[in-house]
């Protein structure tokens, strides 16, 4: 508001008043009792409207700011106002709107993208001591079958067994796997992720939970769509010429007459067709390699013969590779494990740090193992070029491979008999180097 106007149009009246009042003690002394009494009469007339101007002014300002305070932005300011005594108030009213506006509008963009994340997500806001539900996402109510409730002691209804379990946190941050009974249905697992943050004075809880049947079935859908796109482009690399080939045949077999060179084309067609016909029967084997994987027979076996008769076997080959080989097993633990199979599982990670190493110049090749948490970690490394990020993803996936000479079912084979051990096979990497590591239970 620019002040100066209000006080000026106030002081005229203060003024105006004085002038009269003066007067009408000047009238009274003059014994001009009309003329005092006709000037006491506008004298209390102006004293009023001076009061009603200063309450409307007053009244329209505990109102624009009680709108402020309330986000209620609903307050007309008239043309004459927002230009003179009001125009302060004016423009701090419609920048407080627009911050509300876009605030606003903040928030349906986050309602949007927390409603199209597939993780049951639940915000909590903390308020004198007590919680309320600040966000639930669409996921959260459809997988619990809960409406949008807007306090904890309602979802409690609905939910007791999850808002038991979070309670006996005393909502402080955890990572577990819960198991959950909705409505009638049986136990549930699901893998229950929370944290807190606070911010202006207000504290929140975030809540997030995964079925991990439904983390399961989606990770199986995804590997069997990634399988058949494998599968599908290897059975069209070779069905695609077989039949073009084929094709060509019946056409030199329908000519009235064979010439010589038609004897060739048969000779070369039918050569490749076989060509082809191998492929695919590798290609077979090899699946059936990883879909009748044998039962580990698990014997007691120290773990440095283990790697004894593996490097045996590689040694020559990381010779002639030049490759330096730091080999820090020496552990005499001994391991229950199918020896065939694990051996199987070592010269594989071994052959692809082999190839990892061929552009190369100091090529080393890292050998260790470790016991931690009751568990048995091996590590396989390497200095190599590494994996690109794209496909990290990808490098267990059966038949993928970036070698030309590669069937790409090793790493396949690998992952599918150390899990049939119990354990679990996973790659990192660092700056320097490419780790492949088993995990043995």
């Amino acid at each position: 508001m620019k002040n100066w106007k209000f006080y000026n149009a106030l002081f005229a009246r203060v003024l105006l008043i004085m002038v009269l009042f003066f007067l009408f003690v000047f009238l009274i002394e003059k014994h001009f009792y009309y003329n005092a009494l006709l000037t006491a009469f506008f004298v209390v007339v102006f004293f009023i409207e001076m009061y009603v101007y200063i309450r409307n002014q007053l009244i329209f300002y505990d109102k624009t700011l009680l709108s402020i305070l309330h986000n209620d932005f609903s307050t007309h300011f008239s043309e004459e106002q927002k230009k003179k005594n009001f125009t302060s108030l004016y423009l701090l009213y419609e920048t407080l709107k627009e911050k509300q506006q876009e605030q606003k509008s903040k928030e349906m963009i986050y309602r949007s993208i927390l409603n199209s994340i597939d993780t049951a997500t639940l915000i909590l806001e903390k308020e004198n001591e007590e919680w309320s539900i600040f966000m639930m996402n669409d996921c959260f109510s459809t997988l619990f079958k809960v409406p949008k409730v807007s306090h904890w002691k309602y979802l409690k209804n609905y939910l007791p067994s999850l808002c038991e379990e979070i309670e006996k946190t005393y909502f402080t941050e955890l990572k577990s796997a819960i198991s959950i009974k909705i409505e009638q249905q049986d136990l549930q697992t699901f893998m229950l992720q929370t944290s807190q943050t606070k911010s202006y004075n207000k504290e929140y809880f975030i809540v997030m939970l995964d079925s991990i049947q439904r983390v399961i079935e989606k990770k199986e859908k995804e590997a069997w769509i990634n399988l058949m796109k494998i599968i599908s482009h290897e059975l069209m690399n070779s069905l695609t010429p077989i039949r073009a080939l084929s094709q060509n045949l019946l056409d030199i077999v329908d000519q009235e007459k064979l010439e010589e060179d038609d004897f060739d084309d048969i000779k070369s067609s039918i050569s490749t067709i076989i060509n082809r016909s191998d492929h695919l029967q590798v290609f077979v084997e090899n699946y059936r390699k990883l879909a009748m994987l044998p039962t580990p027979i698990k014997k007691m076996t120290p773990i440095n013969v283990l790697f004894e008769d593996c490097l045996k076997i590689m040694s020559p080959i990381l010779k002639a590779e030049n490759i330096q080989l730091i080999n820090e097993i020496s552990s005499l633990r001994s391991i229950p494990i199918d020896k065939n199979q694990m051996e199987q599982v070592i010269i594989n990670l071994i052959t692809n740090s082999i190839h990892a190493l061929k552009e190369k110049e100091d090529k080393k090749l890292f050998l260790s193992c470790y016991t931690e948490n009751n568990r048995f970690f091996i590590t396989i490394s390497d200095n190599g070029k590494g994996i690109d990020a794209e496909i990290r993803d990808k490098v267990f996936l059966p038949f993928f491979t970036t070698r030309k000479d590669g069937a790409g079912i090793g790493l396949t084979l690998s992952k599918n008999i150390i899990e049939a051990h119990g354990g679990y096979l996973t790659h990192q990497a660092d700056a320097e180097k490419t780790h492949f590591v088993i995990c043995l239970i």
